[in-house]
């Protein structure tokens, strides 16, 4: 199959949306297949080999939810015209919609796969698996999650060039100047020379479900505090107090890096025109925390 085509379906895949409501099941499964072609392995993968880790990743990945359901994006990524499934002859559905039952996949050991097309031409072209990963990184996650992502499932873009859009170069600059060059949490400065260290610009909103770049939507943030928010360990109030997870726990590090900032207000910026916007902390408290709060 000609690369564009795939490059073109792949961009335009059908995410389920709901307002600014994040659902990454569709770009998780796709991670995991593509690594899968990358280790040489078959074109059809059993629902069971993939309900078990893509749980996994929508659970450490995906917005907090009652439940975790791999069987929508493993039936509907057919849809996209780049996904099919085999061996779904008579599977009971879903009241109420088309979807068949979770345990009709595992009782009829339903497989599922790119077309033959794509997967050919993905072996032909290992480059093409990694340019669409990042692609898929690039348009569905936070930058700072990409590794942890690539490592849960097991793939390597050490040679992809990026190819997200544009971005404006001064906006980190912008937001660590409206902080003052400290983490907004634990007041993290170091420098060499001129240069700062380790000091980022983090969304509230990800630029990904929206989130624009402005700084009533960023913290400067040290890249431990970084990662941790963008995973959910911590969220903010909405008067913009710390608040951690009840989930997070540790022996080192834990007390002087997270716990101590519990319910402790983040440091202000220096313009108070640039403070934290409510609406974007709500979504963040929403589709990225992994509630619930601690009660100290």
């Amino acid at each position: 199959m000609d690369k564009r085509k795939i490059r073109d379906l792949f961009g335009a895949i059908n995410v389920w949306k709901r307002g600014d409501q994040r659902a990454p099941h569709k770009p998780l499964l796709i991670l995991l297949a593509l690594a899968r072609i990358a280790r040489g392995e078959s074109r059809e993968i059993p629902y069971i080999q993939i309900d078990e880790p893509l749980r996994n990743l929508l659970m450490d990945f995906g917005p907090p939810r009652k439940s975790y359901h791999s069987e929508y994006p493993f039936w509907r990524l057919q849809a996209d015209g780049l996904w099919e499934v085999t061996g779904a002859e008579g599977l009971v559905a879903r009241k109420g919609n088309t979807d068949p039952k979770k345990s009709e996949l595992l009782k009829h050991d339903v497989r599922g796969g790119f077309t033959k097309e794509i997967y050919e031409t993905f072996k032909n072209n290992p480059e093409l698996i990694r340019e669409i990963a990042a692609s898929i990184l690039e348009s569905h996650f936070s930058e700072s999650l990409h590794q942890d992502i690539l490592m849960a499932v097991g793939l390597d873009l050490h040679t992809v060039q990026r190819t997200a859009e544009a971005r404006d170069p001064r906006f980190r600059d912008q937001i660590l100047t409206t902080y003052g060059h400290r983490c907004a949490i634990c007041g993290f400065d170091l420098w060499l020379d001129d240069i700062t260290l380790g000091l980022e610009a983090a969304h509230i909103k990800w630029h990904q479900a929206g989130g624009p770049d402005t700084p009533d939507n960023a913290l400067a943030l040290c890249a431990l505090h970084h990662k941790t928010f963008d995973l959910g360990a911590f969220t903010l109030s909405l008067d913009r107090a710390v608040l951690v997870s009840g989930r997070v726990s540790g022996t080192q590090g834990f007390d002087e890096w997270l716990l101590r900032y519990h319910g402790r207000p983040v440091r202000p910026p220096v313009n108070p025109e640039y403070v934290a916007n409510s609406t974007y902390i709500a979504w963040h408290n929403r589709e990225v925390f992994k509630g619930p709060q601690r009660s100290r």
